[in-house]
């Protein structure tokens, strides 16, 4: 700065008080702000065609590039209030052909919030799953459950059936197959309740896995999006494809305008919600959670060449939106 005032390159300024991020965080913190965002840019400061904008808009977004770039930004908001003490909790159940998990979907399910409905969202199953769902919704009277149906089209269709269906706070997925167990909805519930974060995600890959839980390119191609992702939207994401992901309804709500923004259709639905979570710039935590084998039916992740194509290119298009821009 002292050598670019002497070449007359900028202003002479008066000595000025450097703040670390850490203290800035803390300040804004004790002022009732959070930090949602840090990002840098500018490498060239003269408009000089095609190597400026190489530099300020490739260059300055690759990793250890930001420490030389002339502009650190950091964007904060007001911390978020807790508006009810326990609010209420929709939990969405897509499956298709589950039939013999229906049943223990809402035996092994907690109890949370003041009020709680169970949404089956049922994708034109021809096992049976229809009618299961129906004999389970007249054996558990005590709880408010629902059957919907879906598009029949992919799994992203039927989890929109089925939160455009909800009415309660807080939206949860909890897929079919039961690979994640109910019984740790409560992790996720208490970490958006006490207002710990906005966008509660599931992670499989903290706790050990059983061989089977995951086929070994699954787990790979896993990883290898996770760092795409952590890339991306400039924060650790560990697991992107793990079907349990909590919010708050009215978030979705915003989300819903935005679905469709990346160029190519999520047929799963974990992209649309992650990159939309990104965009409102909610507070994102993650918590693990034990992955186990499916004890019926078989796995709905097929044609995982062509899921892996169509992810990487809505990842691509995402990376305009919240990198080079």
């Amino acid at each position: 700065m002292e050598l670019a005032t002497r070449l007359k390159l900028k202003r002479a300024q008066p000595m000025q008080n450097w703040f670390t991020p850490t203290l800035l965080e803390d300040i804004f913190h004790l002022a009732g702000f959070e930090e949602v965002r840090r990002f840098s840019g500018v490498l060239c400061p003269f408009a000089i065609p095609i190597i400026a904008p190489f530099f300020n808009r490739i260059l300055a977004q690759l990793p250890l590039m930001h420490h030389l770039c002339l502009i650190q930004a950091t964007v904060f908001r007001p911390l978020r209030e807790v508006v009810k003490e326990q609010p209420s909790v929709s939990v969405i159940i897509p499956c298709k052909n589950e039939r013999d998990n229906i049943e223990a979907a809402v035996a092994r399910m907690p109890r949370m919030g003041e009020d709680m409905e169970i949404i089956f969202c049922d994708d034109h199953s021809d096992d049976g799953t229809g009618d299961r769902i129906r004999e389970v919704i007249e054996a558990y009277p005590q709880w408010d459950i629902r059957l919907v149906q879906g598009p029949g089209i992919c799994k992203a269709e039927n989890v929109w059936t089925g939160f455009d269906a909800a009415q309660n706070d807080i939206l949860m997925i909890l897929d079919g197959d039961l690979a994640v167990a109910p019984e740790e909805l409560t992790k996720f519930y208490d970490a958006i309740a006490s207002n710990k974060g906005e966008f509660i995600n599931g992670t499989r890959m903290i706790y050990p896995m059983r061989s089977q839980a995951m086929r070994l390119f699954n787990l790979f191609g896993n990883k290898m999006f996770s760092l795409l992702f952590s890339f991306i939207l400039r924060q650790p994401i560990s697991d992107t494809l793990c079907g349990t992901k909590v919010l708050w309804r009215t978030d979705y709500l915003k989300i819903k305008k935005l679905r469709g923004s990346w160029g190519v259709s999520d047929r799963w639905g974990d992209y649309e919600i992650i990159f939309g979570c990104a965009r409102l710039q909610l507070h994102y935590v993650e918590v693990p959670v034990h992955y186990l084998e499916r004890t019926y039916g078989i796995t709905k992740m097929n044609k995982r060449l062509h899921n892996a194509w169509i992810m990487l290119k809505m990842s691509l298009a995402a990376m305009k939106h919240f990198r080079f821009v």
